[in-house]
């Protein structure tokens, strides 16, 4: 009972270094707006009953999944009685469905509430393209669990779920030259079809690059998190900015997302008692991506995903078949040991434990998760130092 006691203690304190954080500076900026207070005050109250509805759900659909064969062993306890049972997978779906919910509730209340020549007032087809594309994608992640799609559809239907977020985007095109370059280029290039071609790519890398950094229990989830609380810190930092509304739908549509991770993330964390599949890390990556393309912030929002892109890069040459790519590109648990050790495996799980030596699988995650911090750090360090001037200032 100690142990447990103590276990749990120390969650809450991990799950307090984004959080709290992330908390403080919301308050803090949306003190400043007193027109704002009570949208806030909504949007926290609705994404709060999404929390509580989303830990409530699982219990009860994790058997429904079970029944329907939606199940497998988790392959990092493999010897262990834990390894002989079968975990429920895709449960992504129950805060994928309880996020699009809150996110048309809290529509239908702002578009009631605020008046029409406000200017924090979001577009109606930017929330209708947004909504449109996560819907797509969750079914997508939902269907690949299913039927276990293979790679080369995965690589397609992205871009086809980005289609209305490339209509609806009405931002510039154009990019800032960085100084050096500037004399070349000129200061501002419009790169017009190709900065859309940029966003189409984008989503494609946001869908799939948290999707190959995974497999140890709550990863996927603990990236997301992250990420989610990096990326509201920004909006909030931005609301001053011309692109202000943009900046606040992004918090609009994230604040719900973040409290339904972490509701999932109440059962996915060590010892899962959930998979959260395919239907969860798609549905995570597009949201990310439909609020960096219509926040108008998509090259800060790849600031975030340094682990992902290092990931990616380092697992290029197993993706692409140059090295012989398994199913499941996983450590090795060591039944004596009890610690997670590496293989051959070109992924950043595998060469974390070749830096820093075998671990036990929740230290893994948590080592994975402070270097996802740490890179957010470094990412608002470029974004809001003389580095981002050269991008963002003119």
């Amino acid at each position: 009972w100690v142990r447990k006691m103590a276990e749990a203690t120390q969650n809450a304190l991990l799950a307090a270094i984004p959080l709290v954080p992330t908390a403080g500076v919301v308050v803090w900026t949306v003190a400043l707006y007193p027109r704002l207070w009570l949208a806030f005050g909504v949007l926290f109250g609705v994404s709060a009953m999404a929390f509580v509805v989303c830990l409530q759900l699982i219990p009860p659909l994790k058997e429904m999944t079970l029944k329907a064969g939606l199940g497998g062993f988790d392959i990092n306890k493999k010897g262990t009685p834990m390894g002989e049972h079968k975990v429920p997978e895709s449960l992504g779906i129950v805060p994928g469905v309880l996020h699009i919910m809150c996110v048309i509730v809290f529509q239908v209340y702002y578009y009631l509430a605020e008046a029409p020549d406000t200017p924090w007032l979001v577009a109606l087809a930017d929330y209708n393209a947004a909504l449109a594309a996560t819907i797509f994608m969750l079914f997508l992640g939902f269907v690949d669990d299913v039927l276990e799609l293979r790679w080369r559809y995965k690589l397609i239907l992205p871009p086809m779920a980005s289609l209305p977020l490339l209509i609806s985007y009405a931002g510039s095109t154009t990019v800032i030259v960085p100084n050096p370059f500037a004399f070349l280029l000129g200061r501002v290039l419009d790169l017009g079809i190709l900065y859309k071609l940029y966003m189409c790519l984008l989503s494609v890398f946001c869908t799939n690059s948290i999707n190959i950094f995974a497999g140890i229990n709550g990863l996927e989830v603990g990236q997301s998190i992250v990420i989610a609380c990096a990326v509201i810190v920004h909006n909030s930092l931005q609301l001053s900015s011309e692109s202000g509304a943009a900046h606040l739908f992004s918090i609009f549509f994230l604040v719900p997302f973040l409290a339904t991770s972490l509701g999932l993330m109440w059962f996915n964390w060590y010892p899962s008692k959930v998979f959260v599949g395919d239907t969860y890390t798609y549905f995570a990556g597009m949201t990310f991506a439909v609020v960096g393309i219509l926040g108008h912030f998509s090259k800060t929002l790849l600031l975030f995903f340094i682990p992902q892109l290092i990931n990616f890069l380092y697992s290029l040459p197993q993706l692409v078949g140059i090295v012989p790519c398994p199913r499941h590109r996983l450590p090795k648990y060591n039944t004596q040991t009890r610690l997670l050790e590496p293989t051959p495996n070109l992924n950043l799980v595998n060469l974390t434990l070749r830096l820093t030596g075998p671990l036990s699988e929740r230290n893994l995650c948590i080592v994975l998760l402070a270097f996802q911090i740490l890179c957010c750090f470094v990412a608002f360090g470029i974004r809001y130092t003389f580095i981002g001037e050269m991008f963002y200032e003119d």
